[in-house]
């Protein structure tokens, strides 16, 4: 009787397919955030999670979309601050905030907070930060894996110039996609 080799959930999936379902966990929290009530901490609990999860779920398709392997990328468990890092080095380019806040995700335990302590869910960062962050996450993963080798050539060229290589190309879509940063 052979043993069959079992394989890790989304382990053959494709960044596209990670980015897919990163926007359906993005849609969902935008849909969860409704829900909470005002100085009721837990009832935005599910917003938290749903959007801690997709920012993940964008840091990882991109990394993929950039060649890393995916049993790399699963060793980093749900540290959003090691995945940051290697989506910076791979061309992503945030906010300062934006960069800190994902840092300060990490370091405060805000998944593990979120999913398990209730109460300690008055200590979360502020809905309107975790909200900015997860958008400005999604659009700007979204148009670096959105844009292939030859969209960049036209998109350089049309900008007056040649786009000489991935890390123009993430100041280009970081400027396309939010142009007032």
């Amino acid at each position: 009787m052979a043993i069959e080799e079992r394989r890790y959930p989304g382990e053959l999936a494709s960044p596209q397919q990670v980015q897919e379902l990163a926007e359906e966990y993005r849609k969902a929290a935008k849909h969860l955030l409704q829900l909470g009530r005002p100085g009721k901490p837990l009832t935005r609990a599910p917003f938290r999670l749903a959007a801690i999860h997709a920012i993940e779920l964008y840091l990882t398709a991109l990394l993929l979309h950039r060649g890393h392997n995916a049993g790399d990328i699963r060793k980093m468990q749900h540290d959003l601050a090691e995945r940051t890092d290697h989506a910076q080095r791979a061309g992503l380019r945030l906010r300062a905030k934006t960069a800190r806040h994902l840092q300060s995700l990490s370091q405060n335990r805000e998944y593990l907070v979120t999913r398990y302590g209730p109460e300690l869910a008055a200590t979360a960062s502020q809905i309107n930060r975790l909200t900015a962050t997860l958008e400005e996450v999604a659009v700007k993963v979204t148009t670096l894996i959105a844009l292939s080798p030859s969209a960049l050539h036209a998109a350089g060229q049309a900008a007056g110039g040649e786009v000489q290589d991935w890390d123009s190309a993430a100041s280009l879509s970081a400027a396309t996609a939010n142009p007032m940063t």
